[in-house]
């Protein structure tokens, strides 16, 4: 059971629907406690419809339920990357132009395999 999040944080905006890993909650709850703030969730879980929709790739670790998009940026967005690296997070993708709303710092769990190399870091 998640400290700081509600299973509606994770839900796809399309569907409702909530496959996010559990271990990903685990590892987003230890992300939280050595943040020191709160963690905004933008993106979780994804049906494929929702996916395609907003331009995921086919491939995208928010379909399986292993990634998370969060809301952030300036020194916040540099603490979760901290933290997440020491953490070791295989996935990080770091979305830190344009509109501040837009911004945030994408986390997975994915395994390596055919479809994505891990461990990766990558910007948008």
């Amino acid at each position: 059971m998640a400290r700081y999040f509600q299973p509606a944080e994770f839900a796809c905006k399309c569907c409702g629907q909530n496959g996010i890993d559990p271990q990903l909650v685990d590892m987003l709850d230890e992300l939280r406690d050595q943040s020191g703030f709160p963690l905004v969730i933008s993106s979780g879980y994804r049906c494929t419809k929702h996916n395609q929709a907003v331009g995921g790739a086919r491939s995208s670790a928010h379909v399986e339920g292993y990634a998370v998009d969060i809301r952030c940026h300036g020194l916040r967005a540099h603490r979760v990357l901290e933290v997440a690296m020491l953490m070791g997070f295989p996935g990080i993708g770091v979305k830190q132009t344009g509109a501040i709303e837009n911004r945030f710092i994408h986390l997975d769990i994915a395994p390596n395999d055919a479809t994505r190399s891990r461990p990766s870091v990558w910007s948008y």
